[in-house]
């Protein structure tokens, strides 16, 4: 989403972008991104979630990871102005400007905003949670997601719209179509009658602003086909849980994304039919990593430019000796919620020997740790579930795959700046001159404790700086009451 500029030729601009579909989006985001910089303005109900507003203003004694993958930088001055990073660089480098608010954060990290890149606003069972799902995921840190998929598509689009419009708390949101899917998929997604019943709905979507749709499991070959021409020919995207397809049927068909890594793989499955979900998962218990037929696939993916986007937290979810919430996360659950995790956490307690899961787990990062080494543009997003919700579990990502092996800069690479660019965004995914002021204020070193993610002491979107405290006092307990 570009930055928020509430003047009348941003309304323009934003206006026909609405109706012109998913053309030239990236030049779009990039040219209005440019112009709206200055008079970031939010309105009253958003105020007290605001902690700096000031138009200049410096972070020294910066410990910093910057989102490109690079070494960490320790003493690092940082200069904002009008909601763009405007100078970096070495404490006593260069002279800070007068009436600037200076800010010391001796002992604290910074680290670009969390590009959220498998991020619903739903969960199983509640197709809509975005008004609360929106204030903990900004108050994690997620300052832009992709929806990967909608459950409620209108009124994710009017969740975007607020929140472009200043009206609203929450991270960018880049909103999706409807799952699609084919028989004997999920009756509440699109399962396509024929091909100009597909193309007709994807046309009515992309009418209506949005940028990327979602193959589901069931889809039937001839159709993806059909989706990913029709995407393509309007500059749209397309992104697949897949199970009916494998990742290498997908990759030459020409798909954009696959989701979930080696848990959504039905290449190396046994006794698998054509074009249907079905066959044996002995894979996911034997399969080497470093096998050629691994390697080949992997690498046939990045030749073709396919990014993979890993969801462990929710894959953690399911492994009975770590399914654990924290109490911040049953501090944010509905009653409801609350008692399916205790239901289910004293079924999980019967069964903590099975090590099935975890083994598998480590088989999953693996697949993601050779698939980043080998050259392929790995991201993250939370997929939200379980006891795993929004935001609390795009950190719990980063802990997993500091112990799936990647080191903290990598990380943070995986989690912001490969999602900006999976999205083609200039203007967000790393703290660089000329960027976007995305960025988030962790208390410690976040470079020697992983845990340190979780310490968020300020998160600033488009330069304005939010108290995540705040937020989060508010959405005590209202997690899956919507």
């Amino acid at each position: 989403m570009p930055s928020l500029n509430l003047s009348y030729p941003y309304f323009i601009i934003t206006f026909l972008s609405f109706f012109l579909g998913c053309k030239n989006s990236s030049e779009k985001n990039d040219s209005i991104s440019k112009e709206a910089i200055q008079n970031i303005r939010i309105s009253d109900s958003i105020l007290p979630y605001v902690k700096h507003q000031e138009d200049l203003m410096a972070f020294t004694n910066v410990t910093l990871i910057d989102g490109t993958g690079k070494s960490i930088k320790q003493n690092q001055t940082i200069i904002i102005k009008n909601g763009n990073i405007k100078a970096i660089g070495n404490d006593g480098e260069f002279e800070i400007p007068e009436n600037t608010q200076i800010i010391n954060l001796n002992g604290k990290t910074i680290v670009p905003g969390i590009v959220g890149m498998h991020n619903h606003l739903h969960i199983p069972g509640f197709p809509y949670v975005g008004g609360v799902a929106a204030k903990l995921y900004l108050a994690s840190g997620v300052t832009t997601i992709q929806t990967c998929g909608a459950a409620s598509p209108y009124k994710e689009l009017e969740l975007s719209e607020k929140i472009e419009s200043g009206t609203q708390i929450g991270p960018d949101i880049i909103p999706s179509a409807p799952f699609i899917t084919g028989a004997g998929g999920n009756p509440n997604m699109i399962i396509p009658r024929n091909p100009e019943h597909l193309r007709d709905t994807m046309q009515y979507w992309i009418k209506q602003g949005v940028k990327w749709f979602k193959v589901y499991r069931n889809t039937a070959p001839d159709d993806l086909r059909i989706i990913i021409d029709e995407a393509h020919k309007n500059g749209c995207k397309v992104r697949g849980h897949l199970c009916s397809i494998t990742f290498e049927e997908a990759t030459q068909l020409g798909i954009d994304a696959i989701e979930h890594g080696l848990n959504s793989s039905s290449d190396f499955r046994t006794n698998k039919d054509y074009g249907v979900c079905n066959g044996g998962r002995e894979y996911m218990d034997e399969l080497d990593m470093n096998s050629s037929k691994v390697q080949a696939l992997q690498q046939l993916m990045i030749d073709n430019k396919v990014f993979l986007t890993s969801t462990l937290s929710i894959y953690e979810a399911s492994i009975p000796n770590r399914a654990l919430a924290n109490d911040r996360t049953l501090e944010a659950m509905s009653p409801f919620l609350l008692n399916e995790y205790k239901e289910r956490r004293a079924s999980f307690d019967k069964d903590t020997n099975n090590t099935t899961r975890e083994n598998r787990l480590k088989r999953i990062m693996q697949f993601e740790y050779q698939y980043y080494k080998m050259g392929g543009v790995l991201c993250a997003g939370v997929d939200a579930g379980r006891h795993v919700l929004p935001g609390f579990g795009d950190q719990r990502n980063y802990e997993l795959l500091i112990e799936a092996g990647f080191t903290p800069q990598e990380a943070i690479q995986i989690m912001t700046g490969n999602g900006a660019k999976a999205l083609e965004r200039s203007d967000i995914g790393t703290v660089q001159i000329g960027k976007r002021a995305d960025f988030v204020i962790l208390n410690g070193n976040l470079g020697t404790d992983a845990t340190v993610i979780k310490n968020v002491e300020v998160v600033f979107k488009n330069g304005i700086g939010y108290d995540p405290k705040l937020i989060l006092k508010e959405v005590e307990g209202q997690f899956g009451r919507e």
